[in-house]
């Protein structure tokens, strides 16, 4: 089974029934993934702050959501994260590629890579790091332990997971 087949899987499961993306090369596969599954409703996101809004939606809406992101635009999403998700208590299940570390190939990616686990640390948003294939058997839980507390969890990717660029 493909981990983008696996992780959408899990997504299924949760009963995540919306899912928005921001375009990432990474992530491509599980994007395509999503778009293929009749039980997600797929929206693609201009920005990913733009994104958390319409999750924001769904699941006001009574739907779960979930955004697929990279990591590169942290920053722009902070007030998004802290006034709405956290503020309100949304469960939002964030998948980000986590580019800027070993095997990066673009340069400017590593300066967000330095800042992208402290900014997360400092909302207080609960961070999990997966750099081996393996590391998706921890996905499930990890689902089901936003949903059950509330709260936005971020589950970084990086390149030694996904095999490279």
């Amino acid at each position: 089974m493909s981990i983008s087949k696996q992780i959408v899987d899990d997504f299924v499961a949760n009963d995540i029934a919306f899912v928005t993306t921001v375009p990432c090369k990474q992530l491509g596969g599980v994007i395509e993934e999503v778009e293929a599954r009749p039980e997600i409703y797929h929206i693609p996101s201009n920005k990913e702050d733009e994104g958390m809004g319409l999750c924001a939606g769904a699941f006001m809406g009574g739907k779960r959501p979930a955004i697929i992101m990279q990591n590169t635009a942290i920053g722009v999403t902070i007030n998004t994260l802290v006034t709405l998700t956290q503020f309100y208590r949304m469960p939002l299940p964030m998948l980000i590629s986590f580019r800027g570390e070993l095997k990066e190939p673009v340069a400017c990616q590593a300066e967000m890579a330095i800042h992208t686990k402290p900014l997360l640390q400092q909302l207080g948003i609960p961070t999990y790091h997966f750099h081996k294939q393996d590391d998706v058997r921890e996905l499930d839980a990890i689902l089901k332990y936003t949903f059950m507390s509330s709260k936005p969890v971020a589950i970084l990717t990086d390149a030694t997971f996904w095999g490279g660029y």
